[in-house]
Parts: C-alpha cells; structure tokens; sequence
C-alpha cells in the first residue's frame, strides 16, 4: 500500500492478488510490470485499505490474478490465468538455494528497464509480499530494487555499496525488517564505511594491531615509529595473520590515557595525552585505512569520564575504544601495588554511552576492547552489556611463557566461544618466551579475532 501511494498519483487500470498465494503474486507482478500498473495484495483485514487505495487512484478496472477477497464493488474485472509464461522462472528465483539461482536475479525478471537515476526500493530476500511490489514499482520508475537480509542490513558490503550507488534521497524500504533497519539504510547512505569495507566490524574480521603511546616509545612498539611508518610496520603483521583467508583489518592500539605514578594536577594519576597530539595518528589511519582504538588507563578516574574527553575522534566511523582495568584504581590506591579492576556496571555505562554516539552520527559498528588477564580484573562480567552498535572484545593480554598464557586464556575464555562478544590476544616482543606465531594464535580455541603487538 505504502509502496503505491509513493509511486502512483493515479492508474486507470490495478493488478490485485492474494498475499497468501505465492503463484498469484508472482504473476500479478509480471502483469503488473507489463502494462505499468500498482500492485496490490490482499489479505484478512485489509479490504477497506484496498478499497480506499483503489478509489485515490481512480481505477476504472481491475485486473485480479487468483482469489483475493474482498475487493470492493465497481471497477469492472479482469481475471488473469494464475500462472503466466516466465512465472515459472520467477518462482525459482523466489525459492533461492532450492533452484541453485540467486534470489537478486529476481530483479532481472521483473524489471522492464535498467536501473536508472529513479527510487530505490529495498525488499528482504525472503519476503515476496514485499520483494514483488517493490519490484512492480522499480520497473514502472525506472529505479532500482535492492534485496537484503531483513535482519542485518549490513551483513553484506555488497548490498552496501549498491544501496551508496543511488540517490540517497529516493530510498524506500519495503516489507518486513527488523527495527534497525531504518537506521542500518541511513548509516550506510551517510557513513564512510569501516576499513576493509562494509559497515559491521563482527563477526567475518580480523583486526591486528600495534600497541603503544605516541609520546613513550618504552611503553610499546607504536611509539618507536611515527605513523606513516606504523603503517608500514603493519603491513607483514596483517598479511600473516591473514593468511587463513579471514579479512584482516590493521589498526593502532593508541594508549590515549596513560598510568601515571603521579597524581597529577587533577589527582587521577592518568596522564591524558593531548587530543592535538592524537588527531594526526587518527587521521593517518584513516587515509590508510587502518582502524583506531583509543585506550584508556584511568587511575582513579572513571572510563566515561576519560572516553568524554575524546569525543570529537569516538564521532569518527574508524575509531574504537579500550577500556584496561588493570589501570583501574580505586579511591586509595596507587599503580603497581595491585591489579585493578572494573564492574560490570561501569563497562555498561560506557558501552551504552558509545552505542548511543554510533546512533547519533550514524556510525558503523564501533569496536568496544576490554583488556583482562586474571578474573578478578572485571566483576560481574556476565552482566557486560553488548549493543548491536559496538563489536565487544576481551582481549586476554597477559604476558610471560606461551604455556601460562595458554594457561590464561583459558580460564579468561571458558576454552569455548561466547554468544555476546568475542575474544583477543596480546603478543609482547620483548616478554613472552617466546612470542606465539601466527599459526599458534589462530589454533587458539576460541579463534581470537583481535591480537595487538606491544
């Protein structure tokens, strides 16, 4: 109905058919795309808006294909066989993996012209009640029609790049989504997407990055290097640990917060790297398509106030956030006398103040990484909240023998994935005796999907 009032002001003649007959709606969408007129389905309830939608458009006949009742009295009838030459096509099409033809080749059937600078109409693949007008309307416009998954509309980049190829102005989903998808069709019309591509991080990635501050190099290898040259020291990393054929994304692992043995002017003992002093790295990443996360080292500080203070780069679509409890210091203590820690509840305030930015901006998926190595570093970890909008990952980034950190991983991980976020491992050059291979990391079970170098 929403798709005939966008599309005709008027039309002297309306294909009709029932909603709960797949052949007829096949049909009537051949016929309706052969002589340019709106589609309509009828079904239980819905007689007063056919009627209604009959009547703006000031039909004068109505070609009806099956049973669909009721139809108001008036127009005079023109029944169509429920089958038609071509339909058979059609309906293979619309059955996907059962007749081995992509079901987007649907397109091909139903549109009478190639796509042109008209609408675009998004259909879910498994919705014929949606896909057939949709396409009726595409044809009789000369547009477009866009079939995707009605649960994620960015689980596939290639659906993304075809939706960016229109007129974003002249967008029109049809059918039955999922409530993000509005949201998921803006996202993708005003953001860049991620590097790599696409607009969802997790799953089908792999990130490896490098680990450091750009102000002290002893603090890990980011910082040996400016960041063209980090770019470049990336590159073989992302190649190995990409060999399994996984997407492989590179990134910084920018500790933008920094434990300090001094509480400072305002007592946190953190060191807040200046925002001046990042952005250059935040915007060599992004020309080279190298992912960003900010990590944060709070001291006796909370992580909302820190990750706050870098909001101006959290609203850039390739850039993440880290949040590292072992920095984490309670009201009396100081670093290095104790491993901190962090509940559950401050995580969540963090997670929820992130997805709320990505849904502000109209951000792809944003990383969320939480570093732990004991269990005692995040309390309550369970109740770790995980919106769609962020990709959530522990990373288990303890250092020492490969038969501890195994040992480590471990009891971090249950040995077994997780159904809320996903998991990482840390690499260190100069601590770990000796440094794990790529192919040791990848034989991990659970497969880590984030493993930084420090």
């Amino acid at each position: 109905m929403a798709v005939s009032e966008r599309v005709f002001s008027c039309a002297d003649r309306v294909v009709v058919a029932p909603a709960d007959d797949l052949a007829a709606m096949t049909t009537a969408a051949s016929v309706a795309a052969e002589i340019a007129a709106p589609l309509l389905l009828t079904g239980p309830g819905a007689g007063a808006l056919v009627a209604g939608e009959i009547e703006r458009l000031g039909a004068s006949s109505l070609v009806t294909v099956g049973d669909p009742q009721p139809l108001p009295a008036g127009p005079a009838r023109e029944r169509r066989p429920r089958r038609s030459a071509g339909v058979a096509d059609t309906l293979a099409l619309l059955a996907g993996s059962e007749s081995g033809v992509p079901a987007h080749r649907l397109v091909d059937v139903l549109q009478a012209r190639p796509p042109a600078d008209g609408p675009t109409f998004v259909a879910p693949r498994t919705d014929p009640a949606g896909a057939l007008p949709a396409a009726v309307a595409a044809s009789v416009t000369g547009g477009r029609l866009l079939l995707a998954d009605a649960s994620d509309l960015w689980a596939d980049d290639d659906f993304g790049e075809a939706l960016r190829a229109g007129d974003p102005s002249l967008v029109l989903l049809v059918g039955l989504f999922d409530g993000d998808a509005v949201s998921q069709a803006e996202t993708i019309l005003s953001s860049e997407p991620l590097p790599g591509g696409g607009w969802r991080l997790l799953p089908g990635r792999r990130l490896v990055a490098l680990y450091g501050s750009p102000l002290t190099p002893s603090l890990g290898v980011l910082g040996e290097q400016g960041p063209e040259e980090s770019v470049a020291r990336l590159r073989p990393l992302v190649e190995a640990y990409g060999a399994d054929g996984t997407p492989t994304i590179p990134a910084f692992d920018l500790i933008a917060t920094v434990a300090d043995a001094r509480p400072g002017r305002d007592g946190d003992y953190s060191a807040e790297t200046p925002i001046d002093v990042v952005r250059p790295w935040v915007e060599v990443a992004g020309e080279a398509g190298v992912y960003v996360i900010l990590d944060l080292q709070p001291g006796r500080t909370d992580f909302l106030t820190q990750a706050r203070r870098y909001e101006e780069l959290l609203r850039l679509p390739h850039v993440g956030l880290a949040l590292d409890p072992e920095w984490r210091l309670g009201p009396n203590q100081v670093h290095l006398r104790q491993i901190g820690s962090v509940d559950a509840s401050e995580v969540n305030e963090v997670a929820r103040w992130l997805a709320n930015l990505v849904r502000e901006e109209r951000l792809p998926q944003k990383l969320l990484l939480i570093h732990q190595f004991k269990p005692s570093m995040i309390t309550n970890r369970e109740a770790i909240v995980t919106p769609p909008e962020l990709a959530v990952v522990i990373q288990m980034d303890g250092q020492g023998p490969l038969a501890t950190k195994y040992s480590s991983y471990r009891v971090i991980t249950g040995n077994r994935p997780h159904p809320r976020w996903w998991w990482g491992w840390k690499n260190f050059y100069d601590e770990d005796a000796p440094m794990a291979t790529p192919e040791q990391v990848l034989d991990l079970e659970p497969v880590p999907v984030f493993v930084s170098f420090q």
